[in-house]
């Protein structure tokens, strides 16, 4: 099964989804992020689902569990990339994504993690 890769740039974790993320894809990921945030100590993670054009209610799910398994490892997640298509669908199917922080592009999720490390100094 092909697994997406996790990058790591200083204490943020970097995933791009490149393909269509199939149910055990996403499971995978979510196991590989929360072993990859417990061994490094990231405190920041950045997921780009710019090249999603579709995402079920199932992915959906995920990337609020991540998020949440990240906040419980004390790590920030924030989505980037979100196609206006795939809004709207999430939208749709009734998932909010709440306790998701999202941002336009790469540029600005890492602003918006940047932001949270100076607002909790104690973080590294």
């Amino acid at each position: 099964m092909y697994r997406i890769p996790i990058l790591q740039m200083g204490n943020t974790l970097l995933v791009t989804i490149q393909v269509d993320m199939q149910d055990q894809m996403a499971l995978a990921l979510q196991d590989d992020l929360a072993n990859k945030i417990a061994t490094t100590g990231a405190k920041g993670v950045l997921i780009d689902i710019s090249a999603l054009e579709i995402v079920d209610s199932f992915v959906g799910r995920m990337l609020a569990s991540i998020s949440g398994i990240s906040r419980i490892l004390d790590a920030t997640t924030v989505v980037v990339g979100m196609q206006p298509a795939v809004a709207i669908t999430l939208v749709e199917l009734g998932l909010s994504l709440a306790g998701v922080r999202t941002a336009l592009n790469v540029e600005r999720g890492m602003e918006l993690l940047a932001q949270g490390r100076r607002e909790n100094p104690l973080a590294p």
